[in-house]
């Protein structure tokens, strides 16, 4: 992955709201393509997104004229926009508020891309929430 001086890499998880699991496997391939042409119309390429029915995580490139917030105010907004004017699922589509987002160094990038890579065979054993606790520790 090539990548210019000045950008930083960006891994960044957010759930759907009532960490309800709505991102079915039936639509989750065209939820990430979606998010992934959301984010590299901002110009913020994109690493990998990968996920869980309850929450989703991205590998991204910043865009150094914009911020983190409100990358990812726009990418949450226009993906709940998409999956509900397309009916993806029956109910209505919310994410959580909030996401957590850590700069992620040049060194462990393709360490993060497998983590991301491997989020099914990761969460068989282990929750969300667990997860979530571990990465502020």
């Amino acid at each position: 992955m090539s990548h210019s001086i000045n950008t930083i890499w960006i891994h960044a998880i957010w759930a759907t709201k009532y960490r309800a699991p709505l991102i079915h496997p039936s639509i989750e391939k065209n939820v990430y393509h979606f998010i992934s042409e959301q984010l590299r119309g901002q110009g913020c390429p994109v690493g990998i997104i990968n996920g869980m029915s309850d929450h989703i995580h991205c590998l991204f490139l910043l865009n150094p004229k914009k911020s983190i917030a409100e990358v990812i105010k726009q990418i949450k907004g226009s993906s709940s926009h998409y999956i509900n004017q397309n009916k993806l699922i029956a109910d209505k589509f919310a994410w959580q508020t909030g996401y957590a987002a850590f700069s992620v160094s040049k060194s462990v990038v393709d360490k993060v891309f497998r983590y991301i890579q491997n989020q099914k065979q990761h969460h068989s054993k282990k929750i969300f929430q667990k997860e979530y606790e571990e990465f502020f520790k």
